[in-house]
């Protein structure tokens, strides 16, 4: 892979990477109702299952993936209750009540493994990168250096685009101080997160 085929590679994952799906709308949600640290680590769960798969697509287990659909179809599931969940969770909790605030945002490990079941619970994201790799680099001869320059690729482009969403929500968030429009916000955020829980279950 040359430094012209990187940054087209790059650019292109940018712009996928912008377009709004279930992981950006769980991000955005998260740094909305907890704020940015809890969002990154959905970002982060969110990359880590985009390596998971990229690694998948590269030594060609595209098949694999097929055959464990059943697999994958659970995952999604697990991944559609927990975020309709967390948004029940978001709209009956009182803004005055820091403890029930508290207890209806994730903690960081449950954020991250939300990020993560949102990927994993599309296996469709391998046949994604199975159809947009050979554009950039032929997979039949990808060296150890290529191989690590995609992944790494893939983490920098979808983690900044990840983290740029949740920065500009979590900063959107400190506009809402009253106990009314913190009630507004958690229920716009519940929502979200109802909605983005609704979709994947409806594609499972």
């Amino acid at each position: 892979m040359t430094l012209l085929t990187a940054a087209l590679f790059a650019g292109a994952m940018f712009a996928l990477a912008l377009t709004p799906g279930p992981g950006v709308f769980a991000t955005v949600a998260t740094a909305l109702a907890s704020g940015f640290s809890r969002a990154a680590m959905v970002a982060l769960g969110i990359v880590t299952g985009d390596l998971l798969f990229l690694m998948a697509a590269v030594f060609g287990l595209g098949a694999l993936a097929e055959w464990m659909g059943g697999l994958f179809t659970i995952v999604k599931w697990l991944g559609a209750v927990y975020l309709i969940w967390l948004g029940i969770k978001l709209w009956r909790s009182e803004p005055s009540d820091p403890e029930a605030s508290n207890q209806a945002t994730a903690s960081a490990k449950a954020s991250f493994t939300n990020g993560l079941f949102i990927t994993l619970g599309n296996p469709k994201v391998i046949l994604f990168y199975l159809g947009f790799l050979p554009a950039f680099v032929d997979l039949s001869s990808l060296t150890a250096t290529d191989v690590t320059v995609i992944a790494v690729v893939v983490s920098l482009v979808l983690g900044a685009t990840m983290l740029g969403y949740a920065y500009a929500a979590s900063s959107a968030r400190r506009l809402f101080q009253t106990p009314r429009a913190k009630t507004v916000l958690n229920r716009a955020s519940g929502s979200v997160m109802i909605a983005t829980g609704s979709v994947l279950a409806a594609k499972a």
